[in-house]
């Protein structure tokens, strides 16, 4: 996961600063839309640099005590790869990734966006503050990013989650008994909600991830924030 993490999050939001850059100059689109646009770029991008290293994680995290199939990353790399049709193995779930991806970092990027413009607009004094690099310029206050960013990653999570669901059983793949019904994203889709419902099937463990996710996603966007302005990038 650390391993992952570190690419993942530099390329997204090196990408969403490079898309939003994109949009506004090249289509003419600025405002709230082009954070949307920017923030579903940034991740689909993320999503495919990094997939073959989710791909080993989530066959990692399965494993329980006494049935290591994978004994550690570089076998379980190796037999991905020997087992499972070579590079594509490491692309099992990808579409489905990748389509939960676009709103997942769209509303994050959108929302808290959107939430910092509102509250630099209507309360600067009381949720701002001069930035450390630029005293020009305003910047949430940290207990207020960790708040928006918190937000921003449970409407994200909310609307995605059912994808996500998706993606983790088709990365599963041959380690359920259950695989050869889940091949594709329609199928898997089909196949959960059938036999398990919306709420005990496309949203089971939703309530868990909140736990994962909302920390998560206010620590990265408070960061982003803060390392901007120790970059001088204000």
């Amino acid at each position: 996961m650390m391993i992952r993490i570190f690419p993942y999050g530099a390329i997204q939001f090196m990408a969403f600063d490079q898309y939003k850059k994109l949009v506004k100059q090249k289509l003419g689109i600025s405002g709230h839309v082009h954070r949307l646009m920017a923030g579903s770029m940034a991740g689909i991008t993320a999503v495919i640099c990094t997939y073959p290293l989710d791909m080993v994680r989530a066959r990692l995290a399965f494993q329980v005590k006494g049935e290591h199939t994978y004994r550690g990353i570089i076998h379980a790399f190796k037999t991905i790869y020997t087992k499972e049709g070579g590079f594509t193995g490491f692309y099992r779930g990808l579409m489905p990734a990748i389509v939960g991806m676009a709103p997942y970092a769209g509303l994050s990027f959108f929302t808290f966006g959107t939430l910092k413009n509102i509250g630099l607009t209507h309360a600067p004094s009381l949720l701002g503050r001069p930035s450390l690099d630029n005293p020009d310029v305003l910047v949430l206050k940290t207990h207020v990013n960790l708040l928006c960013g918190g937000i921003a990653g449970a409407i994200a999570q909310t609307v995605s989650y059912p994808l996500d669901v998706t993606r983790r059983r088709m990365q599963l793949g041959t380690v359920l008994p259950d695989s050869e019904k889940c091949l594709t994203m329609v199928q898997t889709l089909k196949y959960v909600y059938q036999n398990h419902g919306i709420r005990r099937g496309l949203y089971r463990g939703l309530s868990l991830n909140y736990i994962r996710c909302i920390p998560s996603q206010a620590v990265a966007f408070t960061t982003y924030e803060l390392m901007k302005q120790f970059l001088h990038l204000n």
